[in-house]
């Protein structure tokens, strides 16, 4: 049976979209047909983040409009099989996306047999925001441990549970929370809102701790979902986000300050 997922968030540059070309990434790795699609038209960065830039000629509106077909828009990744990319328009804008549109694509990606169809959602509340989660089966909610990323993300999570095709059959969209950009560090500091206050503030379960590291940026730069960097902590904390989400039990890591030993001590 296949799932909509929907990677939101209120705030813009959270990591969505990293998050997004993980999971999926994650998901094929895993031996699931898994599509990615991008809701940001107008400004998308999906295809850059997954490296497939180049390979765009049809997009998500393309085909809505009946000017291309699925089979023709989605990009396959070479890296993973069994995962595709359905880029966002440039040209366009978030108006060209239409509720019978959007459910039309997704119907098919169903047909396809795509066990997942992953939804990158643009920053905000406006119309690409709302299509991207409205036909959602779950969600994951980013955010960063701030005080404006944790109350759009509350903001959001309301949407989720009043303005989904779910919350108008009188069901619900199940929830997840990650939180990207973590420091054990800085939370110790003062700097940054603890798990425990954001949890507190969202009260919805979490999914993951992503934390704060370069080597999320060097990745993107090269059009690497970071999760296929097995040696970044990053890329570690991404795999075991997708082991949760497919049922494991995995133990959240990298949300202590790590210990120096006697020889960092030393020459610290």
């Amino acid at each position: 049976m296949s799932k909509v997922v929907v990677i939101t968030s209120g705030k813009g540059g959270v990591g969505k979209t990293t998050t997004a070309a993980s999971i999926a990434i994650g998901l094929a790795k895993q031996g699931h047909k898994t599509a990615v699609i991008d809701f940001d038209v107008g400004l998308r960065n999906l295809d850059l983040i997954m490296g497939v830039e180049r390979r765009v000629v049809y997009d998500f509106v393309n085909v809505i409009n009946g000017e291309a077909t699925l089979k023709q828009a989605l990009i396959r990744d070479k890296r993973a099989d069994g995962l595709f990319i359905l880029p966002a328009s440039q040209t366009r804008d978030k108006e060209s996306l239409t509720k019978e549109g959007v459910e039309s694509v997704i119907e098919e990606l169903k047909s396809e047999g795509f066990e997942f169809i992953v939804c990158d959602s643009p920053a905000g509340i406006e119309k690409g925001a709302y299509m991207a989660m409205y036909f959602a089966d779950e969600a994951i909610v980013v955010t960063n441990p701030e005080v404006s990323s944790v109350r759009d993300s509350d903001r959001v999570l309301g949407l989720l549970q009043s303005k989904t095709r779910k919350a108008e059959q009188g069901d619900v969209v199940k929830e997840h929370l990650l939180i990207a950009r973590y420091s054990p560090v800085r939370v110790d500091e003062g700097d940054m809102l603890s798990l425990e206050d954001i949890l507190d503030i969202l009260a919805i379960p979490m999914i993951g701790a992503i934390p704060e590291s370069g080597s999320v940026l060097q990745a993107s730069n090269r059009g690497i979902p970071v999760i296929l960097d097995d040696k970044s902590q990053a890329g570690q904390a991404y795999s075991d986000v997708v082991a949760r989400f497919l049922g494991e039990t995995v133990p959240h890591r990298f949300l202590e300050v790590e210990k120096k030993g006697f020889l960092q001590r030393l020459f610290a």
